[in-house]
Formats: C-alpha cells, structure tokens, sequence
C-alpha cells in the first residue's frame, strides 16, 4: 500500500499546502531569469499558423450538467487573459502566470477535476480542456515545449483513430504548468473564441509562415510493470516546406507514457519486459473531439 501524504493523513493542512506550493511556484518564476509573455493587442497579427476547436459540452460524464455549464463558466474566465497575447521573441509563455487573476473578480465555479484517476468536483474545475487546446495549437508552431504534462491514467480509449496519441497536457496551479518558449525572431498570437457548441483557439504570426507542421505518432508500446499496463507513445512533428509541400525534417518531441485503465483488444500485445515495437499510427488532420473533456 502506497505510504500516505501528510495532507492526506490530516486534511485540516491541506489549505496551508496549497498556499505554499502557490508561493514558491510564482516565486519561482520570478526568479528564474525568463521574460513572460504578458503583452496584449487587440488587433491580430498578420497571418494566421493554425486553428483548432473542440467541443464544450461533454454529455457522457456520469455528473450532473451543471459542472459543464461551471466549466464553460471557467473556460471563459481564463480566455479573457489569454485572448490577443502575444509571445515575442525570446519571451516563455506559462499557462498559470497568463491567468494567473482571471478569478480575481468573479470567482471560479466548481468543476470537474482528475484527482488520482478519478473525477472530483473543484472550483476551476474543467480548466485541462484550454490547456489541451493551447498546447495542440502551440505543436504546429516552431514554438519550443518547456514544460508539459500528460495525464497519468487514462481510464477510456481514444474516441477517434484519427486523433495521435499523447497529445494532452494537464495543469494544476503550483505544481504543473504548461510553457513553450519563443526562441524564433517572430511574434505569436493566441486567439481564444466561444460559439454556443465550441472553443476554438487560433494563433497568428506576424510573418508570413514558411513551414507548416504535421504532428503524428511514430511507435506505440503497451506493456506490464508491477501488475500496472502502461502504454508509451512517441509524439512526432514534421516540418514542411509551405511553398513545395515538402518534409524538411522530422523530430521526436516526447515520449508520452501512460496507465491504462481500461481492457485492451484481445489483438494488442503486451510486454512483460521492456518494450517492443508494436506498429505505427496514422491520422488525418481534425479539429473537432481532440480531446477528452471533463
């Protein structure tokens, strides 16, 4: 049996926890010698790089719908810091810090969190579905991953083939953050908008892109540790030429390594040691259901 946190072992302490982990989190950043994309403009830059959207609304969480009504509350909270940013060159952009006062007037509504694997209720609840979005859009750009986090567990397949794996990044105020850094010599823009169905986030460039770039996934692992199946995806990026269409280069940007909670196909193989290749995936560009919502 795993030992116990202290928190867990006397919840009174967990208000004063948190309170130190916020402290030394933005403490931390203000030292930590990067610039942070806090500029604003409301006037778009030039040239749109790329867009995607995903629905709001999930119907199937076994909770009662006013958590999406809260979360699409929440969503729409945090949108009004990160609408028309700008990330300059040289500057990092850090999900927390961008909004970081969204609640200062109204405050956040309670939603659905994953707590350990499983669905609580928290104020801000629901804020993954923007940080899923952001780091989807930032992986078309040449904008370089600081910091991400995927989700420990996942307790459902994916409910699309079309979709790569790993592509997920989930946040928690003081101890994960989702960053990317500017080190190009252009600017990006983030544009956050809301139809009755949708969110759709959009980043602009304020030069004319050369390269667009594919994102897919290049080997996929399933294997057993400690009674556990865990499955290893590497995320992969290509970077085309936009007037030939041609690849220019492609990378490996992180290996995404997850438990699953769910029963695999009887066809899948399992490794009891190690690691074995078990196949490619091939997926098609999409913009709608990227991600699982809560």
């Amino acid at each position: 049996m795993p030992k116990k946190r202290i928190t867990q072992m006397f919840p009174w302490l967990l208000p004063l926890r948190i309170k130190q982990r916020l402290l030394f989190f933005y403490t931390g950043m203000y030292f930590d010698g990067n610039t942070y994309a806090s500029f604003k403009s409301e006037q778009k830059l030039k040239y749109r790089v790329f867009e995607a959207s995903s629905l709001l609304y999930n119907h199937h969480t076994g909770f009662d719908m006013q958590y999406q009504e809260n979360k699409v509350f929440n969503l729409k909270l945090a949108a009004q810091m990160l609408n028309n940013l700008i990330i300059r060159p040289q500057e990092t952009f850090s999900f927390w810090k961008a909004i970081r006062y969204a609640d200062k007037k109204n405050p956040y509504k309670d939603g659905l969190v994953m707590v350990n694997g499983k669905l609580e209720v928290s104020p801000g609840g629901g804020m993954c579905q923007m940080s899923n979005l952001l780091f989807w859009i930032f992986l078309h750009t040449p904008l370089k991953i600081v910091e991400r986090h995927g989700h420990s567990k996942k307790d459902f397949p994916d409910t699309s083939e079309d979709m790569p794996g790993g592509v997920d990044a989930t946040v928690a105020e003081g101890w994960l953050d989702l960053k990317v850094r500017n080190e190009t010599d252009q600017s990006f823009q983030i544009s956050i908008d809301f139809d009755e169905e949708n969110i759709t986030g959009c980043i602009f460039s304020d030069v004319e892109p050369e390269y667009f770039y594919d994102i897919s996934n290049a080997k996929i692992f399933y294997y057993k540790e400690n009674t556990k199946i865990f499955e290893e995806i590497d995320v992969v990026q290509k970077k085309i030429s936009a007037a030939k269409g041609e690849c220019i280069c492609s990378k490996v940007l992180y290996r995404n390594k997850c438990e699953i909670g769910y029963s695999l196909k009887p066809e899948i193989k399992i490794s009891e040691k190690g690691r074995e290749k078990y196949g490619k995936i091939k997926y098609r560009r999409h913009i709608r259901r990227l991600f699982p919502r809560v």
